[in-house]
């Protein structure tokens, strides 16, 4: 038989034990687990031990909130405890789940032995001694194997101690928030496939639809290898599923309708609206409301400031195809202008004190200062969540303003902090009656990064979930409502969205509410039908509409740069209208907007929201743009107040400043006129003048770990310029071994571009110096490979005096460096190869920490790739 039809077979195989005798749910009592699972919560756990008995691995993909973590445990206890399976178990997932995985096995299995293998080396290396010492005792009497039955551990722990870890048969393996597998290309999918003994898996993720054919691909074939064969077997097979462009409809939605059969048999996918439906799911009733704030004065000007400013820009949109670069920077400038003015240096006014002007300045805030004042006075709690951590920053400030008790995580949060802030708000008591209740039992609000609280949070202790800033992804933002309206909460959850009316962040919703209306009724499997679709060069798209999107705002209004009087009492009204609907009784789930009319004079004025305001939504065509451009021209010009500088935050007096900047300007021509007689050209990258205006958080730019060799990145990247990174220190001497005789093997302008650095007194910590590649570099099939620079970053000093002259790695030296990188390589399009620094030598853990974390804030603020190479070691090769 060919593929498809063994595929077929193979699924009729597993649906047929669902049909069997044996096949209806277990009993309670079997699972051996101190809790009352919810009914289609049995259905799970009676599913995946069904697939058990068949010797089958499977994918659990329920949505966020119903309770994945549970049936998992409940499996585990009925494997332990009913079926004498020895063990051991292990639970792999990400960081900040760690102490949810803890805490519910404790409640729910207490007699399951849980071992905790995380945290920082010398503890890790206690666990070890004290598992090999009970291992030595099982040769003297009857004991355990082990001393665990459940061994909890991260990724990143397991690459680390891959060594010792891939010792243990294990008997059983959940990996938790499995999509960090869809990447076969990865090293934890790697290691995990080639070096780890685990028969029998469990993939629990409540995205289990990836993006594309591939990624489904990763996830099935790590599960099943026998059964899914190869990529290239499966991408021919569903190569018009996978196909967007596809014109033979009749042939893709023949292989959807397979697909979907195939993954029926290997995953389980519910949604709580499925679940709602059939009755098998009770939750409180949600209700989702969309406020239009308008811009405050400051925010006006700034935001008229910033059109004017790339009004080249915008004109160029429409006679070309800009940069994506430009499209991004132009509208986080935008979206900055809509939350708050501060976050642009040198707007918040001198002397740096807080006040009444913090919120004064954004339409925004205001709305949520008037909600939360009536939310405390009621005892409600308060999920606040926004986009940017410096706009994190703004809502801390005014917290402590109005002396709001808060807690706070994002991604700079270390784990013991977050699973501190996690349970402080999280055994607040459900009864939340009057104001002094709310402020003796702790947190009234639980400030979050929408990105961070998306992975496997448990925060049913609020009931109000306020959305400061929307994600580009509609579903980011669902997945973050998640993390109050789940099982567990037992109030009504009131959903707030604020969007600043008449401004990009309009058209960003609009676009939203149109991406989520054609997908609403789709659920489980059958959103792959539309997921190919609508991820399709979805960032420079998505750029472009918002962009052109522009022509359905007023250019009148927002050059309107008059002085706006926020009337208390207007403002105050639409708090309580807000605040109202919670009260009403409702269906399971509403969505409404509250719309001012005219401006700040009627905030009551409430729209149901659905298909017919997303009709309002006018095209977005380049005519209607252009005439947009003509007429904000029209009036700019009408309005001849000065543009806006944004200057820098923290300003040195002027004379001291000038007189400065006169001294440097004169000791550098001095030097560049030595340098030029002597015919030396410095390659340092000069510090980019100013950073991107984005979010750290967002997704345009990924850090990937991979295997091989750092100095041959077109194995990774065979068609894209590429930036090979490597540390070097001040000494200006070029060393033997590792990445040294690699890159002067590459080429030897490297080793000399450095030597003549140093030689020119042009080699001082934080310098990069980028070393263009142009020796002959050609693939075995002649082709020549794309541009490549090698940046050696200077990080390290060098004293001969020293005992070890060599000192270790500059962490903000690191960071310059890693700026100027990323700078250099999103002008060039390009990619950064690196080793992974500071782990060859043995350096602390925590070292690596800090210099990962600081390797995505700047593929992320960049919007640029970076691969970070392992060694692979011989027993691999």
């Amino acid at each position: 038989m060919n593929y498809e039809q063994r595929l077929i077979a193979a699924s009729k195989f597993v649906y047929a034990g669902d049909s069997a005798d044996d096949s209806l749910p277990v009993n309670t009592v079997d699972l051996g687990v101190k809790a009352t699972l919810k009914p289609h919560q049995i259905e799970g756990v009676s599913w995946l031990i069904r697939r058990y008995r068949l010797g089958v691995n499977v994918i659990l993909g329920d949505e966020m909130g119903l309770g994945k973590t549970l049936q998992a445990i409940s499996l585990l206890s009925y494997l332990k405890f009913f079926l004498k399976t020895p063990g051991p178990f292990l639970v792999l997932c990400p960081l900040s789940v760690t102490d949810g995985w803890m805490s519910e096995m404790a409640n729910f299995a207490p007699k399951l032995r849980v071992l905790s293998y995380i945290g920082e080396k010398e503890h890790r290396r206690n666990l070890r001694k004290k598992m090999y010492e009970h291992v030595n005792k099982k040769v003297l009497c009857d004991a355990e194997p082990l001393s665990f039955d459940v061994l909890l551990t991260t990724y990143d722990i397991l690459l680390l101690d891959e060594d010792f870890l891939s010792q243990v048969p294990w008997s059983y393996a959940i990996i938790d928030e499995a999509q960090r597998l869809k990447n076969p290309s990865s090293v934890l999918h790697n290691v995990l496939k080639e070096r780890f003994l685990m028969p029998r898996k469990l993939l629990m993720t409540g995205t289990p639809i990836q993006n594309n054919l591939t990624e489904l691909w990763a996830l099935l074939h790590f599960c099943m290898p026998s059964v899914f064969g190869t990529l290239d077997q499966f991408l021919y097979a569903f190569k018009e599923a996978g196909d967007p462009s596809c014109r033979d409809a009749d042939k893709a939605k023949e292989q959807f309708k397979i697909l979907k059969y195939v993954i029926g048999a290997f995953m389980l996918r519910r949604t709580k609206s499925q679940l709602i439906e059939l009755g098998t799911l009770v939750l409180p009733p949600l209700t989702e409301i969309t406020v239009m704030a308008p811009l405050a004065a400051l925010q006006k000007k700034v935001y008229m400031s910033i059109l004017r400013k790339e009004l080249t820009q915008l004109l160029a949109l429409a006679s070309g195809a800009p940069s994506t670069r430009s499209l991004q920077n132009i509208v986080i400038q935008l979206r900055k202008a809509c939350s708050h003015p501060y976050l642009f240096a040198g707007i918040e006014p001198e002397p740096y004190e807080e006040g009444e002007h913090l919120v004064q300045a954004s339409g925004k805030l205001l709305i949520v200062d008037h909600l939360l004042q009536k939310l405390h006075a009621h005892g409600h709690r308060v999920l606040l969540f926004a986009q940017m951590t410096q706009t994190l920053d703004i809502l801390q400030d005014y917290l402590e303003l109005r002396k709001y008790s808060y807690e706070r995580l994002d991604g700079s949060i270390r784990a013991e902090e977050r699973f501190a802030a996690i349970r402080s708000f999280s055994q607040q008591s459900a009864k939340r009656s009057s104001k002094l209740e709310a402020d003796q039992n702790g947190a009234f609000v639980f400030l979050i990064s929408t990105r961070a609280g998306g992975v496997g949070l448990n925060l049913v202790a609020a009931d109000t979930v306020i959305f400061y800033e929307q994600d580009w992804n509609p579903q980011v933002d669902r997945q973050a409502l998640q993390r109050a309206h789940r099982i567990g909460q037992t109030n009504h959850v009131l959903s707030i969205n604020l969007v600043t009316e008449q401004t990009v962040e309009e058209v960003i919703m609009r676009r939203a509410q149109r991406k989520l209306q054609l997908s609403q009724n789709i659920v489980g499997d059958d959103v792959l039908d539309q997921e190919g679709k609508e991820m399709a060069g979805a960032e420079a798209g998505d750029l472009q509409s918002v962009i052109l999107g522009l022509h359905m705002l007023d250019p009148a209004e927002i050059t309107n740069e008059e002085s706006d009087e926020f009337d208390r009492t207007e403002l105050t009204a639409m708090a309580e209208t807000i605040i109202a609907f919670r009260n009403e009784e409702r269906s399971a789930k509403d969505e409404f907007e509250v719309k001012p009319v005219d401006r700040l004079s009627e905030f009551n004025v409430v729209t149901k929201r659905g298909p017919e305001s997303i009709k309002l939504d006018p095209r977005l065509d380049e005519a209607s743009y252009l005439a947009w451009v003509e007429k904000f021209k029209e009036a700019s010009q009408a309005n001849h107040g000065p543009i806006f500088e944004l200057g820098n935050r923290r300003r040195l007096p002027e004379e001291k400043h000038v007189k400065t900047e006169a001294a440097k300007r004169k000791e550098e021509e001095e030097k560049l006129s030595k340098w030029e007689a002597l015919g030396y050209h410095s390659l340092s990258v000069r510090y980019p003048v100013s950073a991107p205006d984005t979010d750290i958080s967002s997704d345009s730019g990924v850090v990937h770990f991979v295997y091989g060799d750092c100095t041959y990145p077109s194995k990774v990247s065979p068609s894209e310029p590429t930036i090979i990174f490597s540390c070097v220190d001040t000494s200006g001497s070029w060393g033997h071994g590792g990445m040294f005789d690699a890159l002067a093997r590459l080429s030897s302008s490297v080793p000399a571009a450095y030597e003549r650095a140093s030689e020119f007194h042009d080699l001082h910590l934080g310098d990069l110096h980028l070393i263009e590649i142009t020796e002959d570099l050609t693939s075995g099939s002649g082709s020549p490979h794309a541009p490549q620079w090698v940046a050696l970053a200077v990080v390290q000093s060098y004293n001969p005096r020293r005992k070890v002259p060599r000192g270790s790695i500059s962490i903000p030296d690191l960071e310059h460096c890693l700026s100027k990188a990323s700078y250099s390589a999103a002008q060039k399009s390009a990619s950064i190869h690196m080793p992974r620094i500071g782990y060859q030598d043995g350096s602390d853990r925590s070292e690596w920490y800090t210099i990962e974390r600081l390797l995505r804030k700047h593929a992320a603020l960049y919007g640029i790739n970076i691969f970070v190479y392992y060694f692979r070691r011989s027993a691999q090769s």
